[in-house]
């Protein structure tokens, strides 16, 4: 039996140390360590599959860790094991994370139920989504049957989040009226089930007051699927007000998806999705990384700023350039 295989039967058998020893190999830029990554995935991917796959996103400051801290712990109660992982497009900038350390969420960060991983550090927001996709494989391989994906509320990460999850969630600040002009279209086009949090103390009026026009924007938005109209909660991670009514809520979304078939067929969309968006990726890297093509676009990228070149003839001339052979 070779090592892949002994890593593998460890995984399988839920050894925590053995998870993450797999996720450390799928999230190295070594060429050898992603060959032996993609050969344990292929050994586990029938183990694969069984986990509720939930996305979660708000901007700083609006409770995620809290909110996972006391959603998670009520699953690992019931007997549930929950996974939580991050996409955090600052990481590649500064070297830190979302979930920095552990220390956000004491409690799940020592239950023997729960496992948290911080987002990794190294490549393009593209490549720490990647990296994410498989270390959820990874989860489910290791029998964690909850795997939350944690996000920042920026940039293109809301995106990717929703495209690797079976639920996205938006958390939200109580607050209503002008605040409201500053949420992204995109985001509520995207969230199914928006939570408004903090909604305790002199908040509560003014949590209520922002779901009702929260409530009203989506009005005016087509849902996500035609199965399933998003929701907006209000209540308090702080105090655990809420969490019942959030998990009803994913829960309800999961059966609605399932009794129209939408699950599977929203997993099997996703997984063609990440096939190209891995292809597509490694195609450029090679392009980029071809002697020839560095020396024609140093010229080509001058002659198109200075707008003596249009975009269109210098893409073509560089395509021209590429010795690579696909």
């Amino acid at each position: 039996m070779g090592v892949m295989d002994a890593l593998a039967d460890r995984l399988i058998a839920g050894d925590r140390a053995a998870l993450a020893r797999a996720i450390t190999l799928v999230e190295s830029t070594r060429s050898d360590h992603q060959a032996r990554a993609r050969a344990l995935l292929t050994d586990v991917m029938d183990h694969t599959g069984g986990a509720w796959r939930i996305g979660m996103t708000g901007v700083p400051g609006v409770g995620k860790s809290t909110l996972i801290e006391a959603l998670g712990t009520r699953l690992t109660g019931e007997g549930r094991k929950v996974a939580v992982l991050a996409v955090d497009p600052s990481s590649s900038r500064t070297g830190g994370s979302i979930l920095g350390d552990k220390t956000r969420m004491g409690a799940l960060a020592v239950d023997p139920n729960a496992f948290i991983r911080p987002s990794p550090s190294a490549g393009n927001l593209g490549g720490v989504a990647r990296k994410t996709r498989e270390s959820l494989l990874l989860c489910e391989a290791a029998g964690y049957d909850v795997v939350i994906i944690e996000t920042v509320g920026v940039g293109q990460s809301e995106t990717l989040v929703a495209d690797m999850v079976d639920v996205f969630v938006a958390l939200m600040l109580p607050g209503a009226g002008d605040e409201l002009q500053g949420i992204k279209k995109g985001l509520l086009e995207l969230a199914e089930i928006l939570f408004v949090n903090k909604a305790d103390g002199d908040n509560t009026t003014r949590a209520r007051r922002a779901a009702r026009d929260l409530e009203a924007a989506l009005h005016l938005l087509a849902p996500a699927s035609p199965h399933w109209s998003p929701v907006v909660l209000t209540g308090s991670a702080l105090s655990g007000d809420g969490m019942d009514r959030l998990w009803d809520a994913v829960s309800t979304h999961r059966q609605a998806l399932e009794q129209a078939g939408a699950l599977e067929q929203r997993r099997a969309d996703q997984q063609v999705r990440w096939l190209w968006s891995m292809v597509e990726a490694r195609v450029l890297d090679a392009f980029r990384a071809d002697e020839a093509v560095k020396t024609a676009a140093r010229e080509l990228e001058r002659a198109v700023a200075s707008g003596r070149l249009p975009a269109s003839e210098a893409a073509e001339r560089l395509l021209k350039a590429g010795t690579i052979k696909l």
